[in-house]
């Protein structure tokens, strides 16, 4: 009975583990859709300026396109100054939640931040440590969580769960 257990426990990790749903097991390390930093609509313009000094300056994010005559220019508004300036420094230093803090005043989002001709890279864009020169994202619509495996719970690991489940009670009572 002893050999018994063990082995229906052997299968009940067994067909666990290989039936996870794939959003429980990783994406090694690949964003699966566009992100960008971008500035956050109730931080301080104070504290917006000084980050976008600090990413321009020492952080060493492009802010070419931000500057009077660029593509990305708007003096009247600093938000979308200050999400180039983050997204950029974002981009070039490692895609992580560290990167896209800045006092507290930054957040990622998946809704594009691109307007007029100013085309914001996404996190998609990047390739080996540098973005590339076509920013051609894909359109996400709204910013919704991609629940498509979801729907799949009965036939992904639901089953093999249940069914291991009544394997184990068959054979312990009956």
């Amino acid at each position: 009975m002893s050999k018994i257990c063990s082995l229906s426990m052997f299968v009940l990790i067994l067909l666990v583990a290989l039936s996870l749903p794939e959003c429980l097991m990783g994406q090694r390390g690949v964003a699966t859709r566009d992100l960008w930093c971008v500035a956050k609509n109730n931080a301080a313009d104070q504290v917006l300026q000084e980050a976008i000094d600090w990413a321009c300056g020492a952080g060493g994010a492009n802010c070419g396109p931000i500057q009077q005559g660029g593509a990305c220019y708007d003096s009247n508004d600093i938000q979308r100054t200050a999400s180039w300036a983050f997204n950029d420094y974002y981009l070039k230093n490692g895609l992580t939640d560290d990167a896209c803090y800045f006092s507290n005043t930054a957040a990622l989002t998946s809704l594009n931040p691109s307007f007029d001709k100013c085309k914001f890279p996404s996190s998609l864009s990047v390739n080996n440590g540098s973005i590339s020169a076509s920013t051609g994202t894909i359109q996400m619509g709204t910013d919704t969580a991609d629940l498509s495996s979801s729907n799949r719970a009965g036939g992904t690991w639901f089953l093999p769960l249940f069914t291991s489940f009544v394997f184990t009670w068959l054979i312990h009572w009956h």
